[in-house]
């Protein structure tokens, strides 16, 4: 018998959650995810007969449901006859991946329950990917699929897949519904589910014949779920030895994660960091949720973190970690990271304290709680003269910021640098548009080279690093939020995987924007394989460069949007201006930069943060009983 891991444990304890924990310490309203309403509307309706199908609908419109990204297909047929006079939009994709990524980023922009669709076999499994996405990053999202009739689940009938088992370790809960009575309950629970607590994935597969079966509808349905219940009041004991280690450390930094935004908690974060004076670190999940221009932020840690936040932690006396996870690309290699540190570890899902880091002080609750706790309590300890004195910690990190800034070289052959696209692309844009990433360098330049000033303007795939994720994903921002200014920064190995979509926004009127970083290669890939392969290019080169193959202007024009090109530095402007003028079509630009550039700093995977380099071959100079 194969003996489960450290691993298995804690993502069974993970999981376990939408089934075994106590429910309703739920205050869905404390939570960003409740936007959308994530319990039954109050508003009850008279009983009426319809089919499952009209079950389905009127049981989506119920919950306040506005748009839904999906496809057709045989299994699903039955629930699009009611949705064709529904008010809940649809959107027709080109991808059911599309789908998925479209209703996460819809609900990371918004805060809403995002919802797919998707037919049964192929049109369910295409939908994997994003479901693995928004489990690993916490996204609320719910994903409805068709099913065979339940006389022929289990004989390989006609497009039959087994999605809920498929799912099941990707998801936060799944469902197959037996009968037609049990749709309005089930899509309500689903959405619970989904949006309070930790948020994430829940899939609701419903067989066709139980789709086309006659049931009475009736609204609000009771909730079932036994054993339900995440924690958003954090323990006092635990807030009041939190506010005691964070009034003794010398050396401390608020480590601040994606579950901050999930909150709502970022007005709370900022209170509670100029109360102390600590130095604060945001992840790639958490850019937005305190100002990077605030003069207390030291940046991102990880593997390409700035270097004063890199060494922040790992010098750190004293770690606050804010909805975070110690993940493998912030720590750098486990036993080596933050020696010295305590560790405070704030989380609602108690399966993430304690699963990488032992937590000095562990604290069970919804960030926002746990945040406004800790800023009474440290009142209090600074109320009696409780305060270190964090001076020569805020020397120390001011002198590696002065020292090592982020910055990158200009291109030795000419080249346009992608570094500058992007950092011009985000002094022209503002910091009021929302910017969504692929996956790879060109993320990293995101994160590094665009300065995110508010909460909820930056999205990437920060867990599964989905390729194809970008182009999406704006999408559904833009549906979600239709005023703001929405960019994808994509690689042109991102954008080959999902472009599809820019058809979908063609005609369906979403005018998203997209920045293609062209460097006619697989970027990150190529990176490594120039730093750890001996310069042994296998299979990275595109042929966007050499052979313009694919022609992403003919590409863009092809797919019913604006196709622009920059080649050069002294048009990057200009070109990133015309492309704010237009807001009746989508535009793509590509940006034809050279492809040596690299992301610098960079801690190598599976090495320790102490061997952080600041650029190729460049070791940052720490004093001697420094790292």
């Amino acid at each position: 018998m194969t003996r489960p891991t450290p691993e298995t444990l804690a993502h069974t304890a993970r999981r376990a959650r939408a089934a075994a924990e106590p429910a309703s310490d739920v205050d869905p309203a404390t939570t960003r995810a409740a936007a959308s309403p994530a319990t039954p509307a109050v508003r009850p309706t008279a009983p009426a007969q319809v089919s499952g199908a009209g079950s389905l609908v009127r049981s989506l419109e119920a919950l306040g449901v506005d748009v839904v990204f999906g496809i057709p297909g045989g299994a699903i047929l039955p629930a699009y006859d009611p949705l064709y006079d529904s008010t809940v939009r649809h959107i027709l994709v080109r991808h059911e991946q599309g789908a998925g990524h479209a209703a996460t980023g819809y609900a990371q922009a918004t805060g809403k329950v995002g919802v797919c669709i998707a037919t049964s076999g192929p049109g369910a499994t295409n939908l994997v990917t994003p479901i693995a996405d928004a489990y690993m990053d916490s996204v609320a999202m719910v994903a409805i699929t068709g099913q065979v009739a339940r006389p022929s689940i289990g004989t390989d009938a006609f497009q039959e897949a087994d999605i809920q088992g498929i799912t099941l370790p990707i998801t936060k809960h799944n469902f197959l519904v037996q009968s037609a009575e049990e749709i309005p309950q089930v899509l309500a629970e689903a959405f619970h589910l989904a949006s309070t607590g930790r948020p994430g994935p829940v899939l609701v597969d419903i067989p066709k014949d139980v789709l086309q079966a006659s049931t009475t509808f009736a609204w609000p349905p009771t909730l079932d779920l036994p054993g339900y219940r995440p924690t958003l009041h954090p323990h006092g004991k635990q807030i009041r030895e939190a506010a005691r280690l964070m009034a003794a450390a010398r050396r401390p930094v608020l480590y601040v994660g994606g579950g901050v935004l999930k909150a709502g908690a970022t007005d709370g974060l900022r209170q509670l960091a100029e109360l102390t004076g600590i130095p604060v670190v945001t992840t790639l999940m958490a850019l937005g949720a305190f100002p990077d221009s605030h003069a207390q932020h030291l940046g991102m840690p990880g593997m390409h973190g700035t270097v004063a936040a890199v060494y922040g932690l790992q010098k750190a006396d004293l770690i606050v970690a804010l909805g975070a996870r110690f993940d493998d690309r912030v720590t750098g290699k486990l036993d080596s990271f933050a020696p010295d540190a305590s560790v405070v570890h704030a989380d609602i899902d108690p399966a993430e304290i304690g699963k990488n880091r032992h937590a000095d002080v562990p604290i069970v609750g919804d960030a926002k709680h746990v945040i406004d706790e800790l800023i009474a309590a440290v009142t209090v300890e600074r109320s009696t003269g409780r305060g270190a004195d964090l001076g020569d910690w805020w020397t120390q990190l001011n002198d590696l910021r002065d020292r090592y800034p982020l910055g990158y070289d200009e291109p030795a052959d000419g080249t346009l640098s992608p570094q500058y696209v992007i950092k011009r692309l985000g002094e022209i844009v503002g910091p009021d548009a929302i910017f969504v990433a692929g996956v790879g360098q060109h993320q990293m330049w995101a994160s590094q080279f665009i300065s995110y000033e508010k909460p909820y303007t930056w999205l990437n795939s920060g867990g599964l690093g989905t390729m194809g994720y970008a182009v999406p994903a704006a999408m559904g921002a833009k549906v979600g939020k239709p005023d703001t200014v929405v960019w994808a920064v994509d690689g042109d190995g991102c954008f080959q995987m999902t472009n599809q979509e820019l058809a979908t926004c063609a005609l369906e009127g979403i005018p998203v924007k997209i920045a293609v970083i062209n460097n006619g290669n697989l970027g990150m890939v190529r990176q490594w394989q120039t730093l750890f392969y001996n310069e042994r290019y296998s299979n990275t080169e595109l042929g966007t460069h050499k052979h313009r193959i694919p022609d992403f202007v003919k590409l863009a024009e092809a797919l019913g949007c604006v196709g622009l090109r920059c080649e050069n530095a002294d048009d990057v402007d200009k070109t990133i201006a015309a492309a704010m003028e237009i807001n009746d079509a989508p535009v793509v630009i590509d940006f034809v930069v050279g492809k040596d550039a690299m992301v610098w700093p960079m801690v190598a995977a599976g090495t320790s943060n102490d061997e952080i380099m600041f650029a190729r071959g460049v070791r940052p100079a720490f004093d001697e009983d420094d790292i």
